[in-house]
């Protein structure tokens, strides 16, 4: 069996970075996915926000840090991990969405002046543990 999930979104933070304790370098990022429609009923604009927690393993977590900064927009497509509970300052209970990224291209447009069209800045292919395939395309 497999699971794939595609999110398009933007940074709630700047990336964080660690290492594992046998030197593997994992970037992580919170994501924040929005849908918005009208209530029938009283004909009001709802929006509801999502935020996942991704993370990117191996070389390809090098461009995240590089480039990505809170508000980034991104698609990201990855596997996701179990859920983890845990209370919010208000006592809620909440769910955690945890993402292991395959593949993450940013999204924002380019800086140079050219007009704002969106650009594929970067793409990050993250695979196996071993996989070091980064490509980046300017």
């Amino acid at each position: 069996m497999y699971q794939q999930i595609t999110l398009i979104g933007h940074l709630g933070n700047d990336p964080e970075s660690r290492f594992t304790p046998s030197g593997v370098m994992v970037a992580s990022f919170s994501v924040a996915t929005s849908r918005s429609w009208v209530d029938q009923s009283t004909g009001e604009r709802k929006e509801k926000t999502t935020w996942w927690r991704v993370s990117v393993w191996n070389k390809a977590a090098e461009p995240i840090m590089q480039y990505l900064r809170k508000g980034s927009k991104v698609l990201v497509v990855g596997e996701i991990e179990e859920a983890r509970a845990f209370t919010d300052r208000d006592g809620n209970h909440r769910a955690s969405l945890e993402v292991k990224a395959q593949n993450v291209r940013f999204l924002d447009s380019k800086a140079d002046g050219d007009g704002g069209q969106p650009a594929q800045v970067a793409k990050v292919q993250a695979g196996a543990p071993t996989d070091t395939s980064i490509e980046i395309p300017f």
